[in-house]
């Protein structure tokens, strides 16, 4: 945990400090700038009220805006939300959108670490930190961003096997907002989830997985079968030993054999007979 925490405020760090060297920059326009500067202020006065319709814009609340004087960063960073004000001639904006944007991961051929050929596609949930440096350090962070989500699921998804892309996708799917994290804090983008999709596998291999593990579910049901035999033969073993302690037994095991037959209403009743009885008309 300290570890984690030490990195992230090296982190804060690191970005405050690329903030500040892009906001300084007021002091640096110089006298022709300033010059420009205060011609822009005397056209403002000459021309009010007019020129106060575009003096005045509004941001929303999901929205911050970058000014660009003379084409560099004013100093404070984003505006808005709300109302914020502009130098005409001098003074352009960019409006960054804060609010948390998703996007699909295309399906990607990845070959695993046990040479398979899968192809996954997943989801990724990012949102705009720091809109100066989302602005000045990049220029297309959404591009940007969906193209290095595609290379890291290839690339982290190329040291696993396929057992475990289809076991630990949830370790997988932190592995790669981790990495996303670290690659884009630069340009001030916050990675706040990422989720595999769908693992789809060739049918080949899809067949092959499915009679293996068909194959596996008869071997299992013969062995239920066996032991439910040998179970059963032990049953039968330890009832014949009873039976044949009590020879009046097996005569009461007739009549419940014959009571048996008789509910289910059969018209042919077989009545089995001891041998000994037989044996006593034949002699005579």
């Amino acid at each position: 945990m300290d570890n984690a925490e030490e990195k992230v405020a090296m982190r804060e760090s690191k970005r405050r400090e690329r903030q500040s060297a892009l906001e300084d920059s007021d002091n640096d326009i110089g006298l022709c700038g300033w010059l420009l500067v205060a011609l822009s202020i005397l056209l403002m006065l000459l021309t009010l009220p007019i020129s106060v319709w575009m003096c005045i814009k509004i941001v929303k609340e999901y929205e911050r805006a970058i000014i660009f004087r003379l084409g560099r960063i004013l100093r404070g960073g984003a505006k808005g939300p709300g109302l914020f004000f502009i130098l005409p001639c001098t003074d352009s904006f960019i409006n960054v959108d804060m609010r948390t944007i998703t996007f699909d991961i295309p399906p990607q051929e990845v070959l695993t670490k046990d040479s398979v050929t899968v192809s996954v596609d997943g989801v990724v949930y990012y949102r705009v930190q720091n809109a100066t440096l989302a602005v000045a350090n990049i220029t297309n962070a959404d591009a940007a961003t969906r193209l290095l989500a595609q290379t890291t699921l290839r690339n982290v998804l190329g040291t696993k096997s396929l057992a475990e892309i289809l076991s630990d996708r949830e370790e997988i799917a932190h592995s790669m907002q981790s990495t996303l994290d670290d690659a884009t804090d630069d340009w001030g983008i916050k990675v706040e989830r990422v989720e595999i999709k769908d693992v789809k596998l060739p049918v080949q291999l899809q067949r092959a997985m499915a009679a293996e593990a068909e194959a596996t579910r008869e071997a299992r049901a013969k062995v239920i079968a066996a032991e439910g035999e040998m179970n059963a033969s032990r049953a039968l073993k330890e009832a014949s030993l009873v039976i044949s302690e009590s020879p009046s037994g097996l005569q009461l095991r007739y009549l419940q054999t014959l009571s048996t037959i008789a509910s289910e209403k059969n018209s042919t009743i077989i009545f089995p007979l001891p041998m000994e009885m037989m044996q006593g008309f034949m002699k005579r």
